[in-house]
C-alpha cells in the first residue's frame, strides 16, 4: 500500500484528494486500534468493578493506572531511536505493542475484583503501558503519513474510528455482561485487537528510508530543544498549558460516565444500546463534520468554534442528573455531549499534529498528547471523591467552569485571525 504524498499541496487544491485516498483508510484502522484498549480501561473496567461491588472512591483512584498515557514521552525516544528487526522502523513497534495488548486485555476478565483488586490494578497498568506505546508509534506514523492539508481530516477520521472502537468495550461488552461470564466478555473485546494487527501487516512504512536519531541522547534532547527554540520558552510553556486545560472540563465530565449512568438507574443493556450507540454516533458525526470543515477552516478558528460547543455540551449531563433514568433524556444528553467531544477532540488533535516537527514525530507527538491526557487521568482519580462530596449535578457544573481556562488561553496560543 503506497503512502508517499507531496507535502506542499495547497488547501484549495487538496479538498477532493484529502477525502478519497488510502491514507484516510489507514487512519480508520489506526484510530480503532488506538481507542480499543483505552475504552476498555476507561469504560468497561469501571463498570465491571462497580457491578462487582467496588466503591466509587476506589474506582476513581484506580484510574491512576492510566498514568502511562501521561508519561509516554519518557520512552518515546527509545521508539524513535531504535528499529526492531522485523517490519520496519514504525511497524515493528506497532505489532509488538498490539500483540501485548491482545494478551493482557484478554487476561483481565479471569480475575475477581473482590479478592484480586491489586492484581487487576497491576494488569490494567500493563494494558495502559502497552496502549501508550502503541499510541506513540501510531501517532508518529500518522504524522509522517499525512501532508499538512490533510492533518485536519486525517486526524478527524482517526478520532472517529477511535470513538467508534468505544462501542466494543463500552457498548457490546456491557450488553454481553448481562448474558455471559466476565472472562468471555474480556476475551471477545481483546479479540478486536486483531483488526489493528491485520492493518499492521498490510500497510507500508510511511517513510521508505527513515533517518532515526544517531544516538539515544540525541533522540531525547533534540525534540525538546527544537520545540523550545521555535518561539522561546514562554510561548512553548503557553502551548503546554493550553494542551493541559483545553479538555479538562470535558475529561472530568466523562471520567466516571458508566458509574454515573449506573447510579442514575440505567441497566447495562440501556447503557450499551442507548448511551454508547447515541454517544458514539454523535462523536463520529461531530468529528467527521469537524474534519471536513477543517479542510477549509484554519485550525485556530476551529479550536474557538468547537471549544464553545464542547463547554456548553457538559450541561447535558447536569440535566440528566436531575431528570433521572429517562431513556430520552439519556439519548439527548449523550448526543449533545459527544457532538462537542467529537468537534473539540479533532480540533485539538489537528493542533497537536501541526505543532509537531516531522523529524521528531514520535517524541514531540507523545509529549503533546501526554499533556492532553494528564487531565483525564487526574480527573478520573479525583472525580469519585468530588462526586461523593458534591453530588452529580454540582459536579457537572464544576466541570463546566473548569473548561473556561482552556478557552482563555486561545487568545495567546491560537488567535482567531492568525
Amino acid at each position: 500500500m503506497t503512502t508517499d504524498v507531496p507535502q506542499n499541496r495547497t488547501r484549495q487544491e487538496g479538498f477532493k484528494e484529502a477525502i478519497l485516498n488510502r491514507r484516510m483508510l489507514i487512519c480508520v484502522f489506526t484510530g480503532f486500534s488506538s481507542g480499543l484498549p483505552l475504552y476498555l480501561l476507561f469504560q468497561l473496567v469501571p463498570y465491571w468493578l462497580r457491578k462487582e461491588g467496588i466503591g466509587l472512591a476506589e474506582i476513581g483512584f484506580f484510574a491512576l493506572i492510566q498514568f502511562p498515557y501521561a508519561w509516554k514521552f519518557l520512552w518515546a525516544p527509545i521508539m524513535d531511536r531504535y528499529t526492531l528487526p522485523f517490519l520496519g522502523h514504525r511497524r515493528g513497534w506497532i505489532l509488538l505493542t498490539q500483540l501485548a495488548l491482545l494478551v493482557s486485555m484478554g487476561m483481565l476478565g479471569f480475575l475477581k475484583p473482590e479478592i484480586s483488586f491489586l492484581t487487576i490494578a497491576y494488569l490494567s497498568a500493563a494494558v495502559a503501558f502497552f496502549s501508550s506505546g502503541q499510541d506513540i508509534v501510531l501517532d508518529a506514523y500518522r504524522r509522517e503519513l499525512l501532508p499538512d492539508v490533510e492533518l485536519g481530516l486525517g486526524n478527524s477520521i482517526h478520532v472517529q474510528a477511535y470513538r467508534l472502537s468505544g462501542l466494543i468495550p463500552g457498548g457490546l461488552a456491557l450488553i454481553l455482561s448481562d448474558h455471559m461470564p466476565w472472562p468471555m466478555v474480556f476475551i471477545i473485546v481483546a479479540a478486536f485487537m486483531l483488526v489493528g494487527i491485520a492493518m499492521t501487516w498490510v500497510i507500508d512504512e510511511a517513510i521508505k528510508e527513515p533517518s532515526p536519531p544517531r544516538t539515544l541522547k540525541a533522540s531525547v534532547i533534540e525534540p525538546f530543544r527544537e520545540f523550545i527554540g521555535r518561539s522561546g520558552l514562554g510561548p512553548a510553556l503557553l502551548v503546554l498549558a493550553f494542551l493541559f486545560f483545553y479538555k479538562l472540563g470535558d475529561n472530568m465530565a466523562t471520567a466516571l460516565q458508566t458509574a454515573f449512568f449506573h447510579d442514575v438507574g440505567f441497566t447495562g443493556t440501556q447503557i450499551g444500546t442507548i448511551a454508547k450507540l447515541v454517544g458514539t454516533t454523535s462523536a463520529i458525526v461531530g468529528a467527521m463534520v469537524g474534519g471536513l470543515i477543517m479542510v477549509k477552516l484554519p485550525i485556530n478558528r476551529a479550536l474557538w468554534l468547537f471549544g464553545f460547543v464542547q463547554i456548553t455540551s457538559i450541561l447535558g449531563f447536569a440535566m440528566l442528573s436531575l431528570v433521572g433514568a429517562n431513556p430520552w433524556a439519556l439519548a439527548l444528553a449523550m448526543a449533545f455531549e459527544y457532538l462537542g467531544v467529537g468537534l473539540g477532540t479533532v480540533a485539538l488533535t489537528a493542533f497537536i499534529a501541526k505543532s509537531t516537527n516531522v523529524a521528531f514525530a514520535a517524541t514531540q507527538f507523545a509529549l503533546f498528547t501526554a499533556l492532553a491526557s494528564v487531565p483525564r487521568v487526574l480527573a478520573s482519580a479525583s472525580t469519585g471523591l468530588i462526586v461523593e462530596q458534591t453530588g452529580w449535578t454540582n459536579f457537572f457544573l464544576l466541570c463546566t467552569a473548569l473548561a473556561v481556562p482552556g478557552m482563555l488561553l486561545l487568545f495567546k496560543v491560537a488567535p482567531w485571525n492568525e
